[in-house]
């Protein structure tokens, strides 16, 4: 492919001439920080050696710690950075994680998991160069278990290289992972150490994908439901870099900078570390999965010469092209590929429980709720730990023993969110869909977001239903409230998908919105992931950004719903739980609707992706966000 990276070496170098510039931008009171980030992001780090030893031979002094002196805050570490060797940077990098105060785990993870043989083995001799000690000596005494031997199997650098792939053990290799993993995790987990750590990436690309012919679900998937810790984070690190190296680093800067505060360190080593390698493909991984450019990201994100500095190594705004580029919609094309072979096992959260008596559970929350006061905890413990079948029968039980309506009673002995939350389980799923089908029309506004949100993510029989409980419940049909309250193409949507009509549609019509709404609203999820794919073989162009450019409003929200949704769906729904609780204030409404629909479908699911996508789990971001309850009675930890 050749050179893909952002910085080069400049045209008429002068070692010399540049140590003079830097040394006056040093001299006297103050410093000319912006002639210091100008020469250093111009130059290669092969040629910034050569400035560092102009400059200490000219002036006799040390031009590390000079600037050291100098500058100050996050542009100084990132001027430093830049004017070390790169393997001298990994090694300060491995230093730092592993001295001090805790280990910082997610660091020696990246590096050494993207790190080719060649880097690996400069980075071994130059920690012992700086700091007099083996690194494989250090990193064994701050880590354990599977995790410590995996990095020492990377740390050695005997993968295979780069197009070394032994044919005749593709399938084998396979067959021995599934063995390994599927079959019987907790025994094994050596041989995928292994196989990972020393097959070359081109070999195990074509392993992974025999893997998921033999397993019928996906390497990171099988990882993500057998592992955990940080094993589990160094595997599919492993893995994810072996896939593609780039778009493994577009993930990790973005991570870098999401939410509240930004992860300057990790932000500064992967900007160093890849500006003269694929910093130009990572940027087009980054525009793929965020519809946004690095550099905007990069922008908004941090200020004054540290973004200067930053924006310089990025080298460009992907956004002002306008276009997708030719590599990042063949990667799309890979994903599609991988998105329509992989069968998700969907794992609930909530699920029936054994020994189970509707009449004892009838009479318990009966006692829970009578006299003063109500005890809260009995409630939460037995609808939290029944399925939802199991709940009819208790509502069945409270009126046949009792003579009374459990939903009565519970609306007025709880209150807020608690009572909200606990209605939602006792209704039947279709109720609960349809009620908040009502709440996102009714009132001043109409809750757009939620009724995408509902329609795209429900099977056929799921909306079947639904419709029946709205008309049962509001004695009006659902596709009669959608068109009274919303208007135009988005109107037209949401009643193809409740209606799930293909003749919805004019198939001659130039519109673009009408061709899609009819495709995307009656075709079947795995028909849709193969024709995205051929999408992009055709056009080089991926769907999501077509959507994205073409379309506004509420239109364009609901079109890319369902793209993201056929996709992947738990990852889908993973991104409206943090978008419910990541601004100021909780949208509760959206939390408790999400959590209770789908704790009997793909919670645990939607945990995962939530984790891989933000760095943090769903237990601690809710935790944080809202009161204990919410959290614990839906088994999200």
């Amino acid at each position: 492919m050749g050179f893909r990276g952002t910085v080069t070496d400049a045209p008429d170098f002068d070692a010399s001439a540049d140590a003079e510039t830097l040394y006056n931008a040093m001299k006297g009171i103050g410093s000319d920080k912006e002639a210091i980030l100008d020469l250093v992001t111009g130059r290669s780090n092969a040629q910034r050696q050569e400035i560092v030893q102009a400059y200490k031979s000219s002036y006799g002094k040390d031009l590390i710690d000079d600037l050291k002196y100098e500058l100050t805050g996050h542009f100084e570490r990132l001027i430093v950075s830049l004017m070390r060797p790169q393997a001298y940077h990994d090694a300060k990098e491995i230093h730092d994680a592993i001295k001090g105060a805790g280990t910082d785990e997610k660091c020696l993870i990246e590096v050494l998991a993207s790190r080719n043989n060649q880097q690996i083995h400069e980075l071994v001799e130059a920690y012992k160069d700086a700091y007099g000690s083996d690194i494989e000596e250090d990193v064994t005494g701050e880590t354990s278990g599977h995790f410590k031997k995996m990095l020492v199997v990377l740390l050695q650098g005997t993968r295979d290289e780069p197009g070394v792939v032994h044919t005749d053990l593709i399938e084998e290799d396979a067959q021995v992972l599934f063995a390994a993993g599927e079959e019987q995790w907790g025994t094994e987990e050596s041989i995928f150490i292994m196989l990972l750590g020393n097959r070359s990436f081109d070999h195990l690309q074509m392993v992974f994908d025999k893997y998921q012919e033999i397993a019928e679900t996906s390497i990171e998937d099988s990882i993500k439901s057998e592992l955990s810790g940080d094993f589990e984070n160094l595997m599919l690190a492993v893995v994810q870099c072996i896939r593609s190296v780039p778009m493994y680093f577009a993930k990790r800067l973005y991570k870098s900078m999401k939410g509240l505060g930004t992860q300057d360190n990790t932000l500064i080593r992967i900007m160093i570390c890849r500006s003269e390698i694929d910093m130009l493909d990572i940027r087009e991984c980054f525009r793929m999965c965020y519809e946004k450019s690095l550099y905007n990201m990069i922008k908004e994100d941090t200020s004054g010469d540290y973004k200067r500095t930053l924006l310089a190594l990025c080298g460009g705004d992907d956004d002002l092209a306008g276009e997708f580029f030719p590599e990042a919609a063949q990667l799309a094309y890979k994903m599609w590929e991988t998105s329509a072979m992989t069968k998700v096992q969907l794992r609930p959260t909530i699920r029936p429980a054994s020994d189970f008596d509707p009449a004892d559970d009838a009479q318990n929350l009966r006692k829970a709720m009578k006299g003063f006061g109500t005890d809260e905890d009995v409630i939460i413990d037995i609808v939290a730990n029944r399925s939802n079948e199991q709940r009819q029968e208790i509502r069945q039980a409270f009126k046949s023993i009792l003579g009374r309506d459990l939903m009565k009673d519970l609306k007025s002995e709880l209150s807020k969110n608690l009572e909200r939350l606990i209605i939602g389980l006792m209704l039947t799923p279709a109720e609960f869909d349809a009620k908040m089908m009502r709440k996102a029309m009714e009132g001043a506004g109409t809750d757009e977001h939620a009724l995408i949100e509902i329609l795209v993510t429900r099977s056929n029989e799921e909306i079947h239903a639904m419709n029946a409980a709205y008309e049962d419940g509001y004695k009006k049909s659902m596709e009669d409230a959608i068109q009274s309250d919303t208007s135009g193409r988005f109107s037209q949507i949401l009643t193809s998908l409740v209606q799930e009509l293909a003749d919805a549609c004019n198939e001659d019509s130039d519109d673009m919105e009408i061709k899609f709404m009819s495709i995307l609203c009656t075709r079947s999820f795995p028909h849709l992931r193969r024709v995205f794919q051929e999408f992009v073989r055709c056009s080089n162009k991926d769907i999501e950004q077509i959507i994205k450019n073409e379309m506004s409003g509420d239109v364009k929200q609901a079109m890319y719903g369902i793209v993201r949704s056929v996709k992947n769906q738990p990852n889908y729904i993973a991104e409206r739980l943090y978008k419910a609780m990541k601004c100021i204030g909780t949208d509760d409404r959206a939390l408790i609707r999400i959590m209770v629909s789908r704790s009997e479908v793909d919670l645990f699911n939607i945990r995962k992706e939530f984790k891989e996508t933000h760095d943090c789990s769903l237990h601690e971001f809710i935790q944080v966000e809202t009161m204990v309850v919410s959290f614990h009675i839906l088994h999200v930890e």
